[in-house]
């Protein structure tokens, strides 16, 4: 299939993620790209049925673009710590329960790796992985993932960022991403690195 490019103008952010929605904001700013969130159309949140992280990213982005009418952009994204055979993973939101509590996630995270032994405790290897879906509504979609690897720490640090940002920290640093300016944050994230790939791709620039 063609490779099809986005050409600017507005574009849906079909995510209900505040901090998600200003982190995307950010990285398609110099763009001119007029954004508006699922949450502010009272789009409804698809089921995540997918299997991996681009599956669930092309569910929400065409779901979305279906509805409106409007070329979607989704994100699907989490935490993946090899030594917890991969979860979060695309469960990442979900380990925060009904109420987003992301502390709460950090907690299960540390206690899973307790759990598993002495010798997977935190410190710990994980990364971010970050997939990015356009999706037109008459079902093209174009896709793209991203990553970062660091390592866990605990307890958590910082109050920028969000999700597990607190207790992630990015190869050749010493704070978390909690800890870290969003500009600096925005430069070398997972969603940074899909953007970059999105935008070389699939954007008229």
């Amino acid at each position: 299939m063609r490779r099809r490019k986005f050409a600017g103008g507005d574009l849906l952010i079909a995510s209900h993620n505040p901090g998600k929605v200003r982190e995307i904001a950010a990285l398609l700013a110099p763009f001119g790209t007029h954004i508006q969130s699922a949450a502010e159309l009272g789009l409804l949140e698809p089921e995540e049925t997918g299997d991996t992280f681009i599956a669930n990213a092309e569910l929400k982005a065409l779901a979305a673009a279906t509805v409106s009418g409007r070329i979607a952009l989704a994100d699907d994204s989490g935490l993946v710590v090899p030594a917890l055979g991969g979860e979060p993973g695309i469960y990442s939101a979900r380990w925060a329960g009904p109420r987003k509590d992301f502390g709460l996630a950090m907690g299960k995270v540390q206690e899973a790796l307790v759990g598993a032994g002495p010798d997977n405790g935190i410190p710990q290897s994980a990364y971010f992985v970050c997939a990015l879906t356009l999706a037109w509504p008459d079902g093209h979609t174009e896709t793209v993932e991203g990553q970062v690897h660091g390592t866990l720490t605990w307890p958590p640090r910082g109050g920028c960022g969000f999700g597990y940002d607190p207790m992630f920290i990015p190869e050749g640093y010493g704070i978390t991403f909690g800890e870290m300016d969003p500009d600096q944050k925005h430069a070398i994230s997972h969603r940074a690195d899909a953007f970059r790939k999105l935008i070389d791709a699939y954007f008229a620039v």
